[in-house]
């Protein structure tokens, strides 16, 4: 009983909301880093949770495209921003990631009191209060719900570039650097959306 009424009171100091954050796509070797937040009701939160909402990565590409439009439908708010490859190689994938980051912040319609991060690293730009959760998409509905929209907007972008860059099967490993698609690398040389500071220790670059 004591437990249920710290809780309780948890939530009246949280003011029943939960704000989290999270990026996707940090280490790709092509394409933006994206990043969502998404601000949740503790009712809604449960809900999600019901539903099968996880850690983006411990889902399918099916699973988290079913459960996106629920996401979105249970979110009192939520933002999404990027930063593009040449930001990436200009500022730095931590930088560029932050920007992101900040960029999703700036979509809400009030910005939170406190923010629930994914990882160890400090949003060094936001002023207010934050908190950095290892592995955080699977201990918060809310990092766990921005890390859904993160990455299904950013594989949907990916599907979309394969039209444009083909040649590099980015509709299959969506930007990251595999074998097979450091193998195309080699063979057909870099595009304007390959990150070249990722790159460097490519023979052929």
């Amino acid at each position: 009983m004591q437990e249920k009424r710290e809780e309780d009171l948890q939530q009246a100091l949280n003011k029943v909301f939960e704000v989290g954050i999270d990026e996707v796509g940090r280490g790709a070797i092509f394409g933006p880093v994206f990043s969502a937040v998404i601000v949740l009701t503790e009712k809604n939160k449960n809900i999600l949770k019901q539903f099968g909402v996880t850690d983006s990565k411990k889902l399918t590409p099916k699973k988290r495209k079913l459960l996106l439009p629920k996401i979105l439908l249970l979110s009192t708010d939520y933002g999404i921003g990027q930063s593009s490859t040449r930001e990436i190689d200009k500022l730095g994938i931590r930088v560029a990631t932050e920007l992101s980051m900040i960029r999703a912040l700036k979509k809400l319609k009030e910005m939170p009191a406190e923010l629930l991060i994914d990882g160890p690293l400090l949003l060094r730009p936001w002023e207010g209060i934050q908190k950095n959760i290892v592995s955080g998409d699977s201990k918060f509905i809310s990092i766990a719900s921005a890390s859904i929209i993160a990455k299904v907007s950013r594989d949907n972008l990916m599907e979309r570039l394969e039209q444009k860059y083909s040649g590099y099967l980015i509709f299959k490993n969506k930007g990251y650097g595999t074998r097979e698609h450091f193998s195309l690398i080699k063979k057909n040389g870099i595009t304007k959306l390959h990150r070249k500071s990722f790159l460097k220790k490519i023979k052929s670059y």
